[in-house]
């Protein structure tokens, strides 16, 4: 029987053979991954991944397609919704049931009307995540991977740069997908930093959250009422707008408003 894409789910199905061929290629997965898949939907991507891994973790929300991928002998199946579930722990499991690997592998299309929470989730995570690919809305990469003083340079860019190396790997049109969204589409890889900087993450959240409140006005009026509140006695400049300071002097300003 025919799966109807769902739309609570945001589901759009990835058809395009050429296009999964390239994201399998950018993954590049090898046998002994403990690989996490989100969202395999009608298992597209799943099943060339499965065919070079041996075994393929899944994590569907969608009871009826979670009932087809069990079907599936190669398929471990997590049926949640991705934000409910503890990366950690399945980490854990996962490396120590026979596989290679130390850390967890995550890919998949993920919903795009919850992909930033998706990603904020993972952070949480971080620590057991050897890399990440995903599929997301276009603009939303272009974002997280975007430099000071463009645009597209704003909260997710900084939120997300301090810990990750990011790289928009491949173009997907909308016409790969069954249905095909309103929107463009990309991949991501996120490679976690060997060694990131040692910050209070609630410091550093409610710095930039705060610095790009307001964005289109100077850092004096709005991030400078919470250096003042905070005690902040050292230098930092204010003349700027939250766009062209880079992520290291956030991260900096962070370490000095609240060291660890």
């Amino acid at each position: 029987m025919k799966h109807i894409a769902r739309k609570r789910f945001g589901q759009h199905f990835l058809t395009d053979v050429a296009v999964i061929d390239a994201i399998v290629e950018a993954i590049a997965p090898q046998p002994g991954d403990a690989m996490v898949e989100v969202g395999p939907g009608l298992a597209a991507l799943t099943q060339p991944l499965v065919e070079r891994l041996g075994r393929l973790t899944v994590i569907e929300l969608d009871r009826d397609l979670a009932v087809r991928l069990r079907a599936h002998g190669q398929l471990d199946v997590v049926e949640s919704d991705v934000l409910k579930v503890d990366f950690t722990a399945l980490a854990a499991r996962l490396c120590a049931d026979g596989v290679v690997a130390k850390k967890v592998r995550v890919v998949g299309n993920l919903p795009y009307n919850i992909s930033t929470p998706i990603l904020f989730h993972l952070l949480d995570h971080v620590n057991v995540v050897q890399d990440q690919h995903f599929m997301l809305q276009k603009e939303v990469i272009d974002r997280m991977v975007a430099s000071p003083a463009t645009p597209d340079y704003g909260r997710l860019s900084v939120m997300l740069q301090w810990r990750y190396n990011m790289h928009n790997v491949l173009f997907v049109p909308p016409e790969s997908f069954d249905p095909p969204p309103r929107v463009d589409s990309a991949i991501v890889r996120m490679v976690p930093l060997a060694q990131p900087p040692t910050i209070n993450f609630k410091t550093y959240h409610d710095l930039v959250q705060t610095a790009f409140s307001q964005r289109r006005k100077i850092l004096r009026n709005t991030l400078g009422k919470w250096l003042d509140e905070q005690g902040f006695e050292g230098e930092f400049d204010l003349q700027r707008r939250a766009e062209e300071v880079p992520v290291h002097e956030y991260v900096a300003l962070a370490k000095a408003t609240h060291p660890k």
